[in-house]
């Protein structure tokens, strides 16, 4: 039995809820900020076409999220859960994106927790992806525990990638997830 990959996950500053089709025009307000992009292997994803190609993406996966903001109830970015592998009891956290505002504080932190939290009833490791030019994410993911795999992996169309992996142990010793 598939675990389920769009729960509802709530936090101290927002929740976290499975994409809607209806999610379009708030969430590509979100996203149309090229800032969020702009060291992304895909840095054209704040176009609308673009954007479309990614959201319908994540519509299909049946494993999309957004997050939604408690205080202004407004979509603030989202991710996805994908390549599960039962016999590894390994799932990747992708495609995630947050506004600019909202970069630097708890927010990531928070967002982790919950989808990390979430992955690690069903899986003992989790997988990062991030574009090897992304040094942003990459530090963002070393500041949280993630553990940089040997080597660089190759994800077309969106070139060369960084994998950097949590463990369900890792994670529970981590004081970073307490604080």
């Amino acid at each position: 039995m598939l675990p389920d990959l769009q729960p509802t996950l709530t936090g101290k500053t927002l929740s976290i809820r499975p994409l809607w089709a209806s999610d379009w025009t708030e969430l590509f307000h979100a996203a149309s900020d090229p800032k969020i992009w702009e060291i992304h292997p895909q840095p054209d994803r704040y176009k609308e076409k673009v954007f479309r190609e990614f959201f319908d993406a994540g519509l299909r996966s049946k494993s999309a999220l957004v997050f939604v903001e408690e205080a202004s109830h407004t979509l603030v970015g989202s991710s996805r859960y994908q390549a599960f592998d039962p016999e590894k009891r390994e799932i990747e956290i992708a495609a995630t994106f947050l506004v600019p505002r909202l970069w630097g504080g708890g927010v990531n932190r928070e967002i982790k927790n919950l989808m990390l939290g979430h992955a690690f009833t069903f899986a003992d490791a989790v997988q990062f992806w991030i574009g090897e030019k992304n040094l942003r994410s990459r530090r963002a993911m070393e500041k949280i525990g993630g553990v940089g795999r040997a080597g660089l992996q190759d994800r077309p169309p969106m070139g060369q990638h960084v994998v950097y992996e949590i463990t369900k142990a890792g994670f529970a010793a981590n004081p970073y997830w307490r604080g």
